[in-house]
């Protein structure tokens, strides 16, 4: 159970804020993004001391504002709840402070795979990549059976935070990635692995405010066309940079099922915001945020088939 705790300047811009509940886990908060429209009408009710209303803006999620509590309903998510004269006494103060967006670039590291093998030639490379793909771990899984984990995989918006992702899982999903196909073997695409608590807040808002993008692992694909080598029109290598990092983040999703994690795919997302945010001028396809389940799902039912197949003959 979380509680409402304080109220913070949003990311992105000076005019919205964030408001923030804490449970009993250092990790454990939810948070609520408002725009300057919400942020403004939830200051003219409460400064009213009055009851009311605020529609959130993607159109499913409100703000109910009542004498003693003041509730947020929250689309796939759970209702939140805040006691008015806290929210209220918050806000308010929060109102005649200025507030600017706070700054923070993080320089991206190479990431170093735990096996390490000196020499540098493709052979070694590709020997690199087997040697994490295949190699024994502490915990056995079965992962030979394709079938059965295409068929469980299913799309996660609760991860269970209090649990750690083992690095070794983490370099399997990332070398899954390297073994996805691409146009003319050129991989049109780059993996940013954002590992920096602040900037996964600030993925959330440029993720139609999205909650869950503030996961465990917390993959951003880019588009790289400047790495496939062909002769087509730009236009062409665009698309096929598009595909490689779609594929790439797909190999991913299967490779962190078949270990025993959940995923969810975030395509909904502000190209623009995330550059800033990871500091690349590539554009980015998707994020991937990969984690324990908090509880475990059965497979979710698919369409037939005879409806999904057209046979030309």
């Amino acid at each position: 159970m979380t509680e409402f705790a304080k109220i913070e300047p949003s990311y992105l811009s000076k005019d919205g804020c964030r408001l923030i509940w804490k449970g009993i886990n250092e990790d454990e908060q939810d948070v609520v993004v408002l725009d300057k429209g919400e942020f403004d009408k939830l200051v003219e009710i409460l400064s009213k001391d009055s009851t009311g209303r605020v529609e959130l803006e993607d159109e499913f999620s409100n703000i109910l504002i009542n004498t003693d509590t003041t509730q947020f309903h929250l689309r796939d998510h759970k209702t939140l709840e805040a006691q008015t004269s806290v929210l209220r006494k918050n806000i308010l103060e929060f109102r005649k402070i200025p507030h600017e967006p706070k700054p923070i670039k993080i320089y991206p590291k190479e990431f170093f795979p735990s096996i390490e093998i000196e020499k540098e030639d493709d052979e070694v490379r590709n020997k690199l990549l087997n040697t994490i793909l295949s190699g024994s771990t502490n915990q056995t899984i079965d992962v030979s059976d394709l079938f059965r984990v295409m068929s469980t995989r299913r799309s996660t918006r609760n991860f269970d935070t209090s649990r750690m992702i083992e690095e070794w899982k983490v370099e399997k999903i990332l070398a899954a990635a390297d073994t996805a196909p691409s146009a003319g073997n050129f991989q049109g695409f780059e993996i940013f692995y954002v590992k920096n608590k602040e900037l996964k807040k600030r993925l959330i808002e440029a993720a139609n405010k999205q909650p869950y993008v503030n996961a465990p692992i917390v993959l951003v694909f880019c588009m790289d066309p400047a790495r496939v080598k062909m002769n087509f029109p730009s236009e062409m290598l665009a698309k096929f940079s598009l595909q490689d990092a779609t594929l790439a983040a797909a190999y991913s999703q299967l490779a962190a099922s078949a270990l025993g994690l959940s995923s969810i795919w975030i395509g909904m997302i502000d190209e623009e915001q995330i550059k800033k945010i990871i500091g690349t001028d590539l554009k980015p396809s998707s994020i991937l945020c990969i984690g324990y389940p908090d509880h475990k799902r059965p497979p979710k039912s698919r369409r037939k088939l005879k409806d999904l197949i057209h046979v030309l003959e």
